[in-house]
């Protein structure tokens, strides 16, 4: 099985490439223009077990946001492409990761359907160069182009660096559990409806 996806995308304000191997080893590349964001990019890759390429030219000069909404759109394309018709897997996914005060509980449904619920109250408005308010618009455009159903909880958590390195972690592990493969259903679309 060839789990892998090339996707390009280019408008006024961004040009990105992402390349994903979902069946990777956690080996990333990652130039999006905001530290923290390959940081956060680079725990999707690191705790899912995928390979990640992301390279972002985006209008920094305005601010972060179609950078980080454009990449969470791209990415989600990926997967889109990666996953393919899902037979196989087991659809469901969830992890929680603590990180010192800071807990978080990720849970994701490869459903087709998009939806995002996110239960953050970040500590600061800004963890780096990354707008906390944007981890709301990268999860939005994610679930958007990847046909995600994803809940987000942090549960706890006093340093907002914590908080939100919490959460990408939970995504990664979610993201690795329900795409795993399952022995019992080979070749299954894990529906009672026949597809996803």
């Amino acid at each position: 099985m060839n789990r892998t996806a090339q996707v390009s995308r280019q408008t006024a304000e961004t040009k990105i490439h992402v390349v994903l191997n979902v069946d990777g080893t956690g080996q990333a590349q990652l130039t999006s223009g905001i530290g923290f964001l390959d940081h956060m990019l680079d725990q999707i890759a690191r705790h899912g077990l995928m390979d990640l390429e992301v390279h972002c030219e985006g209008d920094l000069h305005i601010d972060g946001h179609h950078t980080v909404e454009d990449i969470g759109i791209t990415l989600g394309q990926a997967f889109a492409q990666a996953v393919g018709d899902k037979k196989g897997i087991r659809r469901y996914g969830h992890a929680y990761v603590p990180l010192d005060e800071a807990l978080s509980r990720v849970v994701v449904d490869f459903s087709g359907r998009p939806g995002l619920h996110m239960g953050v109250d970040f500590t600061s408005g800004m963890i780096g160069a990354l707008d906390t308010q944007l981890v709301f618009e990268f999860f939005q455009g994610f679930v958007n182009h990847a046909g995600v159903t994803l809940h987000i909880d942090n549960l706890k958590g006093a340093n907002a660096h914590h908080q939100c390195e919490t959460i990408f972690k939970a995504f990664g592990r979610s993201l690795r559990a329900a795409l795993e493969i399952d022995p019992r259903a080979q070749g299954v679309i894990p529906s009672t409806k026949g597809s996803l």
